[in-house]
C-alpha cells in the first residue's frame, strides 16, 4: 500500500487531475485507510483531494489555510488564483451554468441526453452517469454571439479566453463545440454556486441571451441523493 499511495500522490501533484475510474483513485474513494493516508500526505504539503461524486475526475487543491500564504501576494488573486481576469471568470461561470447545472439535473434524476424528458421507473436504481452521455456541449458560435459583446468582443473570446480555459482544463474544444473539461465540475463549488446562479443576476443575463436553466434546482435534492447513492457511484 505504501508504494500505491506514494504513486497516487505523485500522479495527482504532477498531472493535476485523474479520472475517478483510475484504479488507485478508486482505492482512495472506497478504502478508508488508504484515503486517510493519502489525505495525511497531501495535508503535509498544504494540499487536499478535491472529489465530487458527480464529476468524472478528481483533483488536488490548496487547503483553506494555505490560500493567503500562497496566493495573497499576487495582484491577480483578487479575481482568481489561476490568473484569470474578471472577464474570463465571468465566461467560466456562464459555461459552468450552461453545462453543469443541466447535467446535474440529469444526474440526480438518472436521465441521459438521449432519453431526456422520458420517465424511467427504475431510474433511481441506476448509478450516477458521467461523460458525454449526460453532459451536453455548447456551440462556440452561439456562445460567442450571445456573450462576446459583453466580454470584450468575439475575437477576444474565441482566440484568447476559450483557449485559456481549455489550457487550464476547465473546458475542451472539439469541432466548434465547448465540452466539459476535467476540472469544470471539480474546482467550481456546486453547493455554493448553484442557488446563487439560478436565483441571482446571472439567471437574468442567461435568460436574456435565450439560454435556459433548469426550472428546479438539483441543489435542493443533491444532499440526500449523494448519500443514498454513494455505493452505486463507486461500485
Amino acid at each position: 500500500m505504501e508504494h500505491q499511495i506514494q504513486t497516487l500522490t505523485a500522479r495527482l501533484l504532477a498531472q493535476r487531475w485523474l479520472p475517478r475510474s483510475d484504479r488507485l483513485v478508486r482505492c482512495a474513494l472506497v478504502d478508508e485507510t488508504f484515503r486517510h493516508e493519502l489525505d495525511r500526505r497531501l495535508a503535509a504539503v498544504g494540499m487536499q483531494l478535491l472529489d465530487n461524486p458527480y464529476a468524472a475526475h478528481v483533483s488536488v487543491g490548496l487547503t483553506a489555510d494555505m490560500h493567503e500564504p500562497v496566493f495573497g501576494a499576487g495582484r491577480e488573486y483578487a479575481a482568481s488564483n489561476l490568473g484569470l481576469t474578471r472577464d474570463e471568470v465571468a465566461l467560466l461561470v456562464i459555461i459552468w451554468s450552461l453545462i453543469v447545472l443541466p447535467k446535474r439535473e440529469r444526474q440526480v434524476t438518472r436521465q441521459d441526453l438521449a432519453a431526456e424528458g422520458q420517465e424511467d421507473m427504475f431510474g433511481a436504481e441506476k448509478p450516477v452517469a458521467h461523460g458525454d452521455g449526460v453532459s451536453a456541449g455548447l456551440s462556440e458560435a452561439s456562445l460567442i454571439a450571445d456573450f462576446g459583446p459583453r466580454l470584450g468582443g468575439k475575437t477576444k473570446v474565441r482566440n484568447f479566453m476559450l483557449g485559456k480555459l481549455a489550457r487550464l482544463g476547465f473546458i475542451e474544444r472539439r469541432n466548434g463545440i465547448v465540452h466539459e473539461g476535467p476540472l469544470l465540475d471539480v474546482l467550481l463549488d456546486y453547493r455554493l454556486m448553484a442557488d446563487r446562479v439560478i436565483h441571482g443576476t446571472l439567471a437574468d443575463v442567461l435568460s436574456g441571451a435565450g439560454q435556459t436553466l433548469p426550472h428546479r434546482s438539483a441543489f435542493d435534492i443533491e444532499d440526500d441523493d449523494e448519500d443514498r447513492n454513494a455505493e452505486a457511484i463507486d461500485g
